[in-house]
C-alpha cells in the first residue's frame, strides 16, 4: 500500500495565484489529496480552488496559524505538506521533498528560500527574519536556517504530537521550537522564491507579525528553557541589589553605621526576590523536563515515515480507533 500524502493550502483572498498553486502540486504530486483551506476569503478563492480540483474547506477564525491547528486534527497522512497560497514558493520541488523526508527518515522537511529575484522579499522581511532565525538558534539549537518558511513537510508523528497554539503568522516559529525542543529529525531543502503575481497582496504586516514573533519567541524560552530565562531575571535583578547595597556595605565597614536604611532594606528584599526566581526556574526546570518525556512519548506512538504502509502497529491502530 502506497502511504497516503497530502497538500495544505492556507489561503485567504489568493484568487489570483491559488489555481496555479494546485496546478502545480498536482502535476508534481498526483496521488497527493490537495486541501485548500479557506481562512474567510471575501474574493472568488474557493471558486478558483474548485476549479482547479482541490478539496475545500473552510476554517471561520482569522489566522494561519488556526488553519494549521484545524488540519492537523482533521487530516490524517503519511506525509503532510503545507505551502503558502500565494504561489511565491516553487510548488514543483514537492516531489523532492516528500521523497527527501521518507528517504531519511525525517519528521519535518523545510523549504529553505532562496530568493530568485531582489524583490521576492518585502523591505525589512529577510533582515528581520535572519534576527529571529538567529535568536531561535542561540536558545533552541542550531538546525535551522529559515525558520520562518511557510513550505515544509511533516510526518505523521510530528503532526500528531504538535500542539498548534499560536493564532496567526507566528505558527511557523512554533513548529520550528518544537522540532528544536524534542531533538526531531529535520532536513532543509533550498527552494526558489518569488514575487507574488499581479493582483495579489501580502498580508503580512511587517512590524505586527514582527513583533508577535518577538513575543513567542520569548514566551517559547520562558516555557521551554525556564532555568535560563529565570537565570537571567535573577542575575538582573542580583545586579540591582549590588548597585543599591555595595555602597552602603562599603559605608558600614569604613562607620560602622548604616546612613540609608530604607535603601538597605531594599537591596536586601530585591536579593531575597532573585534567590526565589532562581529556585523558581530550576523548579519549572523538573516540570518542563517531565512535559518534554510526555510530548516525546506521544511522538513515538506512531511509526517513523515510510513507503512500506502494509505494516501497521498495533498503537497506530488504536490511536486511529481513538
Amino acid at each position: 500500500m502506497n502511504p497516503a500524502i497530502a497538500c495544505v493550502v492556507p489561503c485567504y483572498n489568493e484568487e489570483a495565484a491559488i489555481g496555479k498553486v494546485v496546478h502545480d502540486l498536482r502535476a508534481s504530486l498526483p496521488e497527493a489529496v490537495i486541501y485548500v483551506y479557506d481562512n474567510a476569503s471575501t474574493d472568488n478563492t474557493v471558486a478558483e480552488a474548485l476549479k482547479a480540483g482541490a478539496v475545500v474547506r473552510h476554517e471561520p477564525r482569522k489566522g494561519k496559524g488556526n488553519v494549521i491547528r484545524r488540519a492537523f486534527a482533521d487530516i490524517e497522512a503519511d506525509a503532510l505538506l503545507i505551502i503558502d497560497g500565494d504561489d511565491t514558493y516553487d510548488a514543483s520541488r514537492a516531489r523532492e521533498m516528500v521523497e527527501l523526508l521518507f528517504e531519511g527518515p525525517y519528521d519535518q522537511v523545510v523549504g529553505a528560500r532562496r530568493e530568485i529575484v531582489d524583490t521576492a522579499y518585502r523591505a525589512g522581511h529577510a533582515v528581520g527574519n535572519k534576527m529571529l532565525t538567529g535568536t531561535v538558534r542561540s536558545l533552541f539549537g542550531n538546525d535551522v536556517s529559515d525558520m520562518l518558511s511557510g513550505y515544509r513537510v511533516f510526518s505523521r508523528r510530528y503532526i500528531k504530537s504538535f500542539p498548534a497554539l499560536s493564532h496567526e503568522f507566528e505558527t511557523e516559529t512554533e513548529m520550528t521550537v518544537h522540532a528544536l525542543s524534542l531533538r526531531l529529525p529535520t532536513a532543509e531543502m533550498e527552494v526558489d522564491f518569488k514575487d507574488r503575481p499581479a493582483g495579489s497582496v501580502s498580508k503580512l504586516r511587517t512590524y505586527r507579525d514582527g513583533w508577535r514573533i518577538l513575543k513567542l519567541i520569548l514566551g517559547l524560552a520562558r516555557r521551554q528553557r525556564p532555568s535560563l530565562f529565570h537565570s537571567v531575571v535573577a542575575g538582573l535583578l542580583t545586579l540591582v541589589s549590588l548597585a543599591l547595597g555595595v555602597p552602603l556595605i562599603s559605608e558600614f565597614i569604613r562607620t560602622g553605621t548604616v546612613p540609608r536604611l530604607p535603601t538597605a532594606v531594599l537591596a536586601a528584599a530585591i536579593m531575597i526576590i532573585a534567590v526565589l526566581v532562581l529556585l523558581v526556574g530550576y523548579i519549572l526546570e523538573s516540570f518542563m523536563h517531565m512535559r518534554q518525556e510526555q510530548a516525546r512519548l506521544a511522538h513515538l506512538r506512531y511509526p517513523a515515515p515510510t513507503r512500506d504502509t502494509d505494516f501497521v502497529p498495533d498503537m497506530l491502530q488504536d490511536a486511529k480507533k481513538a
